[in-house]
């Protein structure tokens, strides 16, 4: 099965989620959300503490994070003033802008993929530590390697529709949409976060990408309000340290003022900007990565290790294997590194400089 195959499944399990509790209030009152994610941060931390290899794959997030950041700002810098002008005055698209939506998609591949690694191998320490079972970097990374495929391609698609949302948000000169279809799309893609909590406990227990799909489902629909309280309470915070980032970098720039020119062309500032913005745009994600994002998948392991208890159902199937597998997902993930960074050293002789002029 496909990207395209995987992608059209994984909305399927959103819309499942939006159809099976369209009669529910998807977010609870901010205080019972904050709450819940701090009764959840008591057992997340104390597994951190204890097993501090997830400390571990925290800080890999970040620094691969702010390393596809930095990839994708590259291509900002290839883009010449006028091919800005150009585009700032007019609604049609051109190759230039299609060569950076899939510049943008794949640098959202190439980090997807550690992060998923990285994802697993925390919940993969907190399911081990719930066997009563020795949970080190080796031990997490042979029981998610057998998974990298499809804890690529779920990444990879949660990553894609997150980039596409936070763009979505962000003020746009010819903004037609009405608040209506503005908050409708909020909505789906809440729902889709809801809906996929899950998917990743059941990835590193052994299920495949559609089959943790359904299965999160369920979670969901079962176990509705621990759900829901949880990702209030996280999207909450982040929505919080959102915020502060934004403020940060305004901030950042009113205190280093020689920084960005804002008072000349916006064209030629844009790549200068989008160098510097990443400095608090990253710390930001630090906090997130390193303090919440662990409590996250640590609890939403262990509400996916709840719900299968009370099913009398065995939580690893099947038992990871003696020795860890996943070459053809690494070795896929680096031939598409590779691509990448020919197309970075190559771009004149590849052309894309000329096309990205047009």
């Amino acid at each position: 099965m496909g990207l395209k195959n995987y992608y059209s499944e994984m909305k399927a399990v959103r819309d499942e989620v939006t159809k099976a509790t369209w009669t529910q209030e998807l977010r609870v009152p901010l205080g019972e959300g904050l709450a819940g994610f701090w009764a959840r941060t008591k057992f997340s931390v104390r597994l951190i503490f204890l097993e501090k290899e997830i400390i571990t794959f925290a800080l890999l997030q970040w620094a691969c994070i702010a390393l596809g950041y930095y990839l994708w700002v590259q291509m900002i810098g290839w883009i010449p003033e006028a091919a800005w002008e150009r585009a700032a005055s007019s609604d049609k698209a051109t190759i230039g802008d299609f060569i950076l939506f899939l510049w943008s998609f794949f640098c959202v591949g190439i980090v997807a993929f550690p992060l998923g690694i990285l994802n697993g191998c925390m919940g993969a320490a907190h399911f081990l530590n719930r066997q009563g079972k020795e949970s080190t970097i080796d031990d997490c990374l042979k029981m998610v390697l057998p998974r990298a495929w499809p804890l690529w391609l779920f990444h990879w698609i949660d990553g894609w529709w997150t980039v596409l949302r936070i763009l979505d948000r962000l003020p746009k000169k010819r903004d037609r949409r009405s608040p209506a279809d503005k908050a409708k799309s909020e909505a789906m893609y809440y729902a889709w976060k809801l809906a996929t909590i899950g998917i990743l406990p059941g990835l590193v227990t052994g299920r495949g990408l559609v089959d943790a799909g359904k299965r999160s489902v369920e979670l969901v629909v079962r176990k509705f309000k621990t759900v829901i309280i949880l990702r209030g309470g996280y999207s909450a915070l982040c929505w919080v340290v959102g915020v502060g980032g934004y403020i940060g970098s305004i901030a950042f720039f009113i205190n280093f003022p020689g920084l960005v020119n804002f008072k000349a062309p916006v064209a030629g500032q844009i790549y200068v900007f989008y160098c510097w913005v990443g400095i608090p745009l990253l710390i930001s994600a630090g906090l997130v990565m390193l303090l919440l994002r662990p409590i996250y998948v640590i609890s939403s392991c262990d509400i996916y290790a709840d719900y299968v208890a009370e099913q009398q159902e065995n939580l690893m199937l099947p038992p990871p294997p003696a020795q860890a597998r996943g070459y053809g997902a690494v070795i896929a993930a680096a031939l598409l590194g590779l691509a990448i960074l020919a197309a970075a050293f190559y771009r004149e002789e590849l052309g894309l400089m000329r096309l990205l002029a047009q």
